[in-house]
């Protein structure tokens, strides 16, 4: 049994994060860390220091070792518990800080710019190296009132590990903040709504953690792109969105060229979406 306890769901509903939970064993840990090695062999440089951030993006596009990582049973059999049977992939990120370096997020919610309603989805962050608090882990904030929508305002966080450079510009108690270490081969839950940050990279090593996002087949896109999305459990009887095709075998040109689309699209709806969510007054 790999799902989740009804305590455990009720806390999730209740907070908006989990954590943690095992998943890797050393040999799967090391299989996944080789599939990132060959893909930063095949870019000619680490995948997070590329000029264009695409690469970074929906690793299970191009790589089935990513694919079947994001559609491990261990992870949906628990999402489904939190999200229902019929799930779609919205997106797949990897999240690297190098060792001493001061990249970090500011405080920020995952589904702030992905233009769907009603807004339900669930991050898995799986560490694929030790998330220690000195490595710059995830820090949380229960809800207050329940789930909502806060607004941001992007592009103001200087060495940010998100793409937006995004931060919630609402007043937010720090003081529950709640931090979520993960050993190597952990991972966590937390919900699209769900605030979260995560400091600089105080530790020697590097930190690597590949983030899996997903949703119920049932949301509606609420701007002009519809996203393409991957099926990955149950089926998609509403059909709200494109559909994403599985990679044949790693790096094959019609994977990249699927993968192209994808981003494309993702990157047109986040762009969209930016200006819709900022502060209520500037200045």
């Amino acid at each position: 049994m790999t799902g989740l306890t009804p305590e455990q769901v009720q806390k999730f509903k209740r907070d908006g994060f989990l954590s943690p939970f095992p998943l890797l064993d050393e040999t799967e840990r090391q299989e996944a860390l080789a599939g990132l090695a060959r893909l930063e062999a095949h870019l000619g440089m680490p995948v997070n220091s590329t000029d264009d951030l695409k690469w970074r993006t929906m690793p299970y596009i191009t790589m089935p070792w990513a694919l079947k990582l994001a559609t491990d049973p261990r992870i949906l059999d628990k999402v489904e518990d939190l999200m229902g049977p019929d799930l779609l992939m919205y997106t797949g990120t990897f999240f690297i800080k190098e060792a001493g370096t001061e990249t970090w997020a500011d405080w920020h919610q995952d589904s702030a710019y992905h233009g769907y309603e009603p807004i339900e989805e669930v991050g898995a962050w799986i560490a694929l190296t030790d998330a220690t608090e000195e490595a710059g882990c995830m820090d949380v904030l229960p809800y207050d009132d329940g789930p909502r929508l806060m607004h941001h305002k992007a592009h103001v966080v200087e060495n940010s590990v998100n793409r937006a450079g995004q931060r919630i510009v609402e007043p937010l108690d720090e003081s529950k903040a709640v931090s979520m270490p993960l050993k190597a081969g952990e991972f966590s839950f937390h919900h699209g709504l769900c605030p979260h940050r995560s400091g600089p990279n105080r530790a020697s090593h590097r930190r690597i953690g590949l983030a899996f996002n997903y949703i119920p087949a049932y949301v509606k896109p609420t701007g002009s792109f519809a996203m393409s999305m991957m099926l990955v459990r149950g089926e998609d009887r509403w059909n709200h969105f494109g559909t994403v095709a599985r990679p044949a075998a790693e790096f094959h040109e019609d994977a990249i060229a699927e993968h192209e689309r994808v981003v494309g699209l993702y990157r047109d709806t986040y762009y969209e979406q930016e200006p819709l969510h900022g502060p209520r007054f500037t200045g």
